[in-house]
């Protein structure tokens, strides 16, 4: 998603860690060796290593504990590299942390203002969406429409020219999820449809707060079913 940067030390760094990550030679909960045997190990300074343990930090991938070191939360789906190069991992990560607050809060206003035709376009969209996921096919467009009408029925152009002018960047994120639900069981996509259906009640039901939580636990969920292993405290 980035192909006009040259991926700098520290960028490089993140891929080979995350690639040892993913083949789990690091496990998930094992911890890593120090910043200095990294460094050496990589041929780089420390303060390159340090750069890219906090990328995947930042990426919920590893957790850093005082006085014992970095450890391994959780690690990409195998399935990840088949769709998806590894130096991308992160720039999807970041539009579906921009997607959760954006969208969170056109959901909240369209709780609030949405009409009987904004519910008509939602209901249609969901439905084409449905059809679409019972046919076991991508769906890219039918999830992309029905967020789009959400956004459209806040009556701010502003939620909706965003999506809008991201939409090569969020089809990229969603047909990598879509993906790998593909290939998980059956319960998994009932539960992306069930995430959905609960952002269209609530929105139906005008509960804002509710919208927007139902909306940004949709989109954090997507996010995190690219991963294995959970997060502690």
């Amino acid at each position: 998603m980035s192909e006009s940067r040259r991926p700098s030390l520290a960028d490089q760094v993140y891929d080979q860690l995350l690639t040892k990550i993913l083949e789990e030679e690091y496990p998930v909960h094992s911890r890593l060796p120090t910043e200095e045997m990294l460094a050496e190990s990589f041929g780089v300074s420390r303060p390159i290593v340090r750069g890219a343990l906090s990328r995947l930090r930042d990426d919920g991938i590893v957790q850093s504990r005082r006085g014992s070191g970095s450890y391994v939360l959780r690690r990409p789906d195998r399935e990840l590299i088949s769709f998806v190069p590894l130096e991308s991992v992160s720039d999807v990560q970041r539009c579906y942390e921009f997607r959760i607050d954006v969208e969170g809060a056109a959901a909240a206003w369209a709780a609030r203002r949405r009409d009987d035709e904004d519910l008509a376009r939602m209901e249609a969209a969901y439905h084409v969406m449905e059809q679409t996921y019972l046919k076991n096919a991508l769906g890219v467009d039918a999830d992309q429409s029905l967020h789009l009408a959400v956004a459209r029925a806040s009556k701010n152009l502003f939620f909706s020219s965003v999506l809008e002018s991201l939409s090569e960047q969020i089809a990229y994120g969603v047909k990598l999820s879509r993906s790998l639900t593909m290939l998980d069981s059956p319960s998994r996509q009932e539960l992306v449809l069930a995430e959905h259906r609960a952002v269209l009640d609530a929105i139906r039901l005008k509960q804002p707060e509710v919208a927007q939580a139902t909306m940004r636990h949709h989109i954090t969920a997507a996010k995190d079913r690219m991963f294995v292993g959970t997060q502690e405290d």
